[in-house]
């Protein structure tokens, strides 16, 4: 089992976010869940065009950046730990980019059967709305919302514990393969939502359409 942590500061290993995103790790870790890291700001990752090439055909992009790389280690690990400072009640434009270039995740439930936390930090310590937008955007690309934490930019050990303890329930989560009725339900409606707009666009995205075949969610 493995665990992607992508960490979105600017400041990599010095910033507090990966400072207690790294606790989260710990508890995985000593659950044996393996967790690799990456810094988004070691990619290039440009905005998306909404040209729609990864609808006409899957997981394909007319920009050749770092993002292609990204979301196929989201798609081959069991479940993904975003981390990202507060940038005026949001993630930072690097993660909000690749939330965006990720489309075909939210089209096809990409990340159906696996789990999301969530770390957020600022000078504020008003996180509550980054760490609900993490939630849902693990929601509309099927995965379940194990939980998250929220700080302030100088955390004490009472942090500290708290994201240790996330990491620990993280990967009870991804071992029991938890279910959250509340969550299951909001993601079924969204593929009620996009299953009307696959077979609208059944023509124009022909690869999509046929994943929802093979799925046999049509």
């Amino acid at each position: 089992m493995k665990v992607l942590l992508i960490s979105a500061s600017p400041h990599k290993e010095k910033s507090s976010t990966y400072l207690l995103a790294k606790e989260a790790s710990r508890g995985l870790e000593e659950e044996g869940v393996a967790c690799e890291v990456l810094h988004l700001d070691d990619f290039e990752i440009f905005f998306c065009k909404h040209c729609e090439a990864c609808h006409k055909r899957v997981l394909r992009c007319s920009i050749k950046d770092g993002v292609q790389l990204l979301l196929e280690k989201m798609l081959s690990a069991d479940g993904i730990l975003f981390a990202s400072p507060n940038y005026i009640n949001q993630v930072t434009g690097s993660m909000k980019t690749l939330f965006d270039r990720s489309a075909h995740f939210i089209h096809c439930k990409r990340l159906l059967g696996k789990y999301v936390a969530g770390v957020v930090t600022s000078g504020s310590g008003q996180n509550k709305e980054v760490l609900d937008y993490i939630k849902f955007y693990a929601h509309t690309c099927g995965a379940q919302y194990s939980g998250g934490i929220s700080a302030f930019q100088q955390f004490g050990q009472d942090k500290i514990e708290e994201a240790y303890a996330l990491g620990k329930k993280f990967a009870a989560d991804i071992k029991e393969k938890k279910a959250y009725p509340q969550q299951m339900e909001i993601i079924e409606q969204g593929k009620l939502h996009f299953a009307r707009i696959i077979r609208l666009r059944k023509d124009d995205w022909q690869e999509e359409y046929n994943y929802w075949l093979e799925k046999g969610w049509l």
